[in-house]
């Protein structure tokens, strides 16, 4: 399963830095002042294929009162959802009193911590972190954020430990794993019941009802599933309460953990800019993707028509989803949903040989050659399977990299079709081999030289040179 990271410590001891290192970003605010970040803040991470969430928290002191106590409930809430707990420090200030405070909040919560000092950076690392050893922590990892030292290592570490706890995950949440998401109150847990045909799940007709992620295994026709409700994730500013706040981390970690997500959309309320933000990362999150539009009951034939005009004009882009327009309170159009799982579950774990996806890489490149670059073709010579769930494809030419978006939508768009692949997005990687000539010894007068590196500027053809034939005696 996809682990969260929490990161927590004082203000100003480079939390939101360590952050954007993680999440290869600018997402979370920088500056040289403490107390900067009002709020927790969530990124997507990924460290050599393995994927993290990872949460940046405002700072503590443990004596906070006013606003700084409310965001001490929301780190304290970060901790209590992470799968691990990053207690930073700042390597050149020194243990300090707020930093013993902060291990002792960690010690009571009995959440596992890992201390990792920072700015060490300009100093002995051995030496900025010999006073935090009276803290206590079984693992110290010392580290420059600013720098981006130490942290591909820590990650390593870090990452196998929750590998090594999550082997049982498959045998825990067998199947296809279906997660349920969308904005609160658009019937998200009523599906779910209707897709059990049991009341597993509480509803009521109040949003926000779902405070965590519910896994649940069952078996439907002989085909194992576990589907997972989430709360309801809402626009930034109408989300008041922390738990609700928090719940927001369980729902992307349900995308993340899931195989296919079926995005939960509220017919009576149209298609809205938070469920097009909610689509996005299931999109970056690479999973397989089915619309529901619910609450389909009771409404005119009117109403219906411009609702699906405008998911048509707004999921152009979908064009690979499957659409459903159900009442899952009535269970109408319920039970349709499992030939969509079923079919992007099998796109996203399908399995193709190299040489039917090199035929299918030539045939679109004879009817649709690759433009030319600096006067020479791009050349695509041969593609195979890099990876599932979503499926990666690796293509493998010269130029690639300067192959044009549109060119690169049209092998997509090809590859889908061939192969038939419905829900699930496909990632392409392109990787150009190296000149087999490179390192030869170019036999060419000096100007000769001179006119091949004019023409290559020019993007002109280069010619070889004719050799000067000996004239026959006699």
């Amino acid at each position: 399963m996809t682990p969260v990271i929490a990161l927590v410590g004082r203000p100003n001891v480079g939390k939101s830095t360590l952050f954007n290192q993680m999440t290869r970003s600018r997402d979370a605010l920088v500056a040289d002042f403490p107390g900067l970040t009002r709020d927790r803040k969530y990124g997507d991470g990924n460290y050599e294929g393995r994927r993290f969430i990872v949460i940046d928290t405002g700072g503590l002191t443990g004596d906070e009162v006013g606003l700084d106590a409310e965001m001490a409930r929301q780190s304290t809430q970060a901790v209590d959802e992470a799968d691990i707990v990053l207690f930073l420090v700042d390597g050149r200030a020194g243990l300090t009193a707020g930093d013993e405070m902060v291990a002792e909040h960690l010690r009571r919560t009995g959440k596992p911590a890992h201390l990792v000092v920072n700015k060490t950076d300009g100093q002995d690392p051995d030496v900025a972190a010999a006073d935090f050893y009276s803290l206590g922590f079984e693992s110290v990892y010392q580290i420059a954020a600013a720098h981006n030292r130490g942290i591909r290592s820590m990650l390593e570490l870090l990452l196998e430990e929750v590998e090594e706890e999550n082997e049982d995950s498959a045998d825990k949440y067998p199947g296809i794993r279906i997660g349920v998401v969308g904005r609160p109150n658009v019937g998200k847990s009523t599906l779910v019941n209707r897709m059990l045909g049991e009341e597993r799940v509480v509803v009521y007709d109040m949003p926000g009802t779902t405070r965590d992620s519910v896994y649940i295994p069952y078996e439907r026709q002989g085909h194992e599933y576990t589907l997972i409700d989430t709360a309801g994730v809402r626009r930034r500013k109408n989300v008041h309460e922390v738990v609700e706040k928090f719940s927001i981390i369980k729902t992307l970690k349900a995308i993340e953990d899931a195989h296919v997500v079926i995005l939960v959309i509220d017919a009576r309320d149209g298609l809205v800019d938070q469920d097009l933000h909610l689509i996005g990362f299931v999109l970056d999150a690479g999973r397989s993707l089915v619309i529901a539009v619910n609450k389909w009951d009771g409404m005119d034939p009117e109403e219906r028509s411009k609702v699906k005009e405008q998911v048509r004009r707004r999921l152009d882009f979908l064009d690979y989803a499957d659409k459903h327009y159900i009442s899952a309170l009535h269970g109408s159009g319920v039970g349709v949903l499992y030939d969509s799982i079923q079919d992007c579950y099998e796109s996203a774990m399908a399995k193709w040989p190299t040489n039917r996806l090199t035929a299918i890489l030539q045939d679109a490149v004879a009817q649709h050659q690759p433009p030319m670059v600096h006067g020479r073709r791009i050349k695509l010579r041969f593609a195979h399977q890099g990876g599932s769930n979503p499926p990666v494809i690796v293509v493998h030419g010269n130029q690639t990299g300067a192959l044009p978006g549109a060119y690169k939508r049209y092998l997509e768009n090809t590859f889908r079709k061939v192969l038939k692949v419905n829900g699930s997005p496909i990632r392409f990687e392109f990787l150009s081999g190296e000149n087999p000539y490179a390192n030869k010894v170019d036999r060419l007068t000096p100007r000769q030289k001179v006119k091949k590196d004019n023409d290559l500027k020019q993007g002109r053809q280069i010619k070889k040179p004719r050799m000067k034939s000996k004239k026959k005696k006699g």
